[in-house]
């Protein structure tokens, strides 16, 4: 069995140009806040807020850079608080995803698509697939130890040039195993 580390990914967003300037005004730059696992990207100084149709609202950090398409990803516990039936999707896949109003110090908007309930996956280069015998598009498992012991079935493997092996639960699945940051677990499939 291989070890992998783990990461427990937070709700956050993923901001256009134009949905950013539209929250934040004309021209602006995230503030890099601190540097993330996966090269290039970042976690932002900016937060803004959500909200469905419960009408309640949370609040999501901002990870940079910014993207073509604005993508919001929450857990299963986030999408039930604010009444967002979100489907569970790997990132980058939101055609036919349900929106949202979000709100930043310069402006309120309501994206029409975008916000997913993120499948858990497997980040690794070309190198390291090779390595372990990994697929892009793979479905694989992944146990993880300790006294919240769990076994995750259908981690999506995912390939890329700039990728650096770990798995990506969202904190619902952090939650069931225990993890707060950071772990380790074992590929076993």
């Amino acid at each position: 069995m291989t070890k992998i580390p783990v990461e427990v990914s937070a709700r956050h967003i993923h901001l256009s140009k134009k949905d950013l300037e539209a929250l934040f005004g004309k021209n602006y730059e995230l503030k890099k806040m601190k540097a993330l696992y996966q090269s290039g990207d970042f976690a932002a100084e900016e937060c803004i807020e959500i909200a469905g149709k419960s009408e309640r609202e949370l609040s999501l950090r901002v990870i940079g850079p910014v993207r073509g398409k604005t993508q919001v990803e929450l857990s299963k516990t986030d999408t039930i608080f604010l009444g967002i039936t979100a489907p569970l999707r790997n990132s980058g896949d939101i055609n036919g995803t349900p929106g949202a109003i979000l709100t930043g110090p310069e402006g309120k908007i309501k994206i029409k698509t975008g916000v997913i309930n993120t499948w858990r996956h497997i980040h690794c280069s070309p190198s390291e697939a090779k390595k372990l015998n990994l697929k892009h598009g793979q479905m694989i498992s992944v146990k993880i130890g300790g006294p919240s012991a769990v076994t995750l079935h259908n981690a999506a493997v995912r390939v890329g040039a700039n990728y650096k092996l770990c798995l990506h639960l969202d904190t619902d699945e952090g939650n069931a195993a225990g993890i707060t940051r950071n772990g380790e677990g074992k590929i076993i499939t």
